[in-house]
């Protein structure tokens, strides 16, 4: 980098903190799991309650319409339909690994574009 370049503060390096889609996702996946976690075991059924299948399937829309479509979140959904597997943060879980391989894409990206070409 030049002198200019350095003075004016720019860089052109890839930034990999997540983005507000990312932070909402985070969030949403977080009170959902804490809701199937600590407050639906109290006020319904549990894991056989349809209240909680709703909020799986709005999670899931929500978590496609912010991410797109990752295989991450099939476990997800599948694994909140049997009882007592959903006492794992399953949707935490998968945001976190999206991010995660997001991340990775972008330092391989960035790997790729800084490598001279011959």
């Amino acid at each position: 980098m030049d002198e200019k370049q350095q003075s004016a503060g720019t860089n052109d390096s890839i930034k990999l903190l997540p983005g507000p889609r990312f932070r909402v996702a985070l969030m949403v996946a977080i009170l959902a799991d804490a809701l199937q976690l600590i407050v639906f075991p109290f006020f319904v059924e549990g894991a056989e309650s349809p209240a909680d299948d709703v909020l799986d399937c709005g999670v899931a829309g929500v978590m496609m319409w912010l991410l797109g479509w990752h295989w991450e979140f099939l476990p997800s959904v599948l694994a909140k339909l049997v009882p007592g597997v959903d006492l794992v943060p399953f949707w935490t879980l998968a945001v976190a690994n999206v991010y995660r391989k997001a991340k990775r894409k972008a330092i391989e990206a960035e790997k790729n574009r800084e490598m001279p070409r011959d």
